[in-house]
């Protein structure tokens, strides 16, 4: 099976995905600079995997073959391969090759107990690289300093800044993590890409607050600099409006909005609450939003009106964090290795979630629950991509583990396995314009892979079942 999506503008261009690696790069070594002055440039010893079954969502299963890794690059694949005379040799009889995995929706500086942490989390759970859809520039710049020193494995980390939000800001200055930032108008949306474009940011991320003609500014201005786009859906807004706009939707927020028989009435009320609301704090607000719409909407909406909502998003990635939507139809505390994930986890950390049941409501956002779940078929049917993301470390989401559960939970919900398999490598690669690089196991794609112990196409949760974590051509977990 292949999966392929038009491209949105500068989404899928070889050249896009370039300048986007190099940017990235360039701002963290530059972060990083006094450390790497000091250490020599170490290339990675090749590795030749002997006899292994290579696996991706964009071939399937592939031949038991070899495959040679080389300066942090899959070199070649291919039967009785030559090792080089440096090369460690690792035995792959009965084992899988796949893709590194990606969490497409992270948090790394959102509370600063994980920040040790996460990077060893994420590697130990397969996850090689991550996109940090909102922190704060000031908190985020040391832990990526810290991420990229030579001595460090870690994964690697895509991030967009700030949330960009409106008025009133929902994670504003009273909020611990910081990561919201408020824009009127369009000449404040306009400059504040411009910034983080020379901070060298891999996207931006558009927040729920914002005015239309804020979004526009962030949407024309993100195209001038050729940063993709994650979003919310603006409050102000429709989402068929939005979505063709941007090149990822996040959490399937709002749309149910959108595909209500009455959709235009609760835009208009919606822009009043936001008008009428303007002193009030912005997460009080948006909840009180939520709470007066979702379930109404869920419950009246139009199948007609929906799939032309639906159609808007062919080209627009989806990250449901279904974990998240549906945690009260999958509580995480319920699986039974909760109690041993939470023990990786800081004592101040564990020790406050081991509490989970007894602060959770188990009707709390049921009946989103039930509608996210229905939607991911919906989605797969219409061919609409679905990037695996979990929010982590929000809602007792551990990281890594978290991610895993995600993929579950999707392929519970009807996505088949290879588009689970997809979600968490080529669609993450595909937002960023790196699909030539990442997200496949083939000649001249970087070397992050995952020496699996069973097939995870034949079952998604063998791809917990990982005996070797290789990143940038390192093995960095097993041996």
């Amino acid at each position: 099976m292949h999966y392929s999506w038009q491209s949105c503008g500068f989404l899928g261009s070889e050249s896009a995905g370039r300048k986007l690696v190099f940017v990235s790069t360039g701002l963290l070594l530059a972060l990083a600079s006094a450390v790497l002055a000091a250490a020599p440039k170490l290339e990675p010893l090749p590795l030749l995997i002997r006899n292994v079954t290579p696996v991706d969502a964009e071939h399937g299963i592939m031949p038991t073959q070899d495959v040679l890794v080389s300066a942090g690059y899959i070199h070649s694949m291919g039967e009785d391969l030559v090792a080089p005379t440096d090369a460690r040799v690792i035995d792959g009889r009965g084992r899988f090759l796949a893709p590194g995995l990606w969490d497409m929706h992270v948090h790394l500086s959102y509370d600063a107990r994980f920040i040790d942490v996460m990077p060893d989390l994420f590697l130990n759970y397969g996850i090689t690289s991550v996109r940090d859809t909102g922190g704060d520039l000031k908190r985020l710049k040391p832990i990526l300093a810290s991420l990229y020193r030579p001595d460090r494995a870690a994964p690697r980390v895509f991030f967009a800044g700030p949330l960009l939000d409106g008025s009133p800001v929902v994670y504003g200055a009273d909020d611990e993590s910081g990561i919201g930032q408020s824009h009127l108008t369009p000449a404040q949306a306009r400059s504040k890409v411009e910034t983080l474009a020379k901070a060298g940011v891999d996207f931006i991320k558009i927040y729920e607050m914002v005015s239309p003609e804020v979004f526009e500014a962030f949407v024309s201005e993100a195209a001038l600099h050729k940063l993709p786009i994650a979003a919310h859906v603006p409050l102000s807004m429709l989402a068929s409006d939005a979505a063709p706009k941007v090149q990822s939707m996040e959490h399937l927020r709002n749309i149910e909005m959108d595909c209500a028989r009455d959709a235009d009435a609760l835009l208009k009320e919606r822009r009043a609450l936001l008008k009428a609301g303007r002193e009030q704090a912005g997460m009080s607000l948006r909840s009180s939003i939520h709470k007066a719409q979702r379930d109404s909407a869920i419950q009246n909406e139009d199948p007609t009106r929906c799939e032309y909502v639906l159609a808007s998003m062919s080209n627009t990635i989806q990250v449901p964090t279904a974990r998240l939507n549906a945690m009260t139809q999958y509580p995480p505390f319920a699986q039974s290795d909760w109690s041993s994930a939470l023990d990786a986890l800081p004592d101040s950390i564990s020790s406050e979630w081991i509490q989970a049941p007894s602060h959770m409501d188990p009707t709390s956002y049921k009946v989103a629950g039930e509608w996210t779940l229905s939607m991911i078929p919906r989605l797969a049917d219409r061919n609409i991509p679905i990037g695996a993301g979990t929010d982590t470390p929000i809602g007792w989401a551990i990281p890594g583990y978290s991610l895993h559960r995600e993929l579950e939970i999707l392929v519970a919900a009807g996505l088949d396995t290879q588009r689970a398999l997809a979600a968490a490598t080529l669609v993450p690669a595909r937002f960023l314009g790196l699909q030539d690089s990442l997200g496949k196991v083939a000649p001249g794609y970087q070397a992050d892979l995952l020496l699996l112990d069973a097939n995870p196409l034949e079952d998604i949760r063998h791809s917990r079942q990982i005996r070797m974590v290789i990143s940038r051509g390192k093995v960095v977990r097993g041996q």
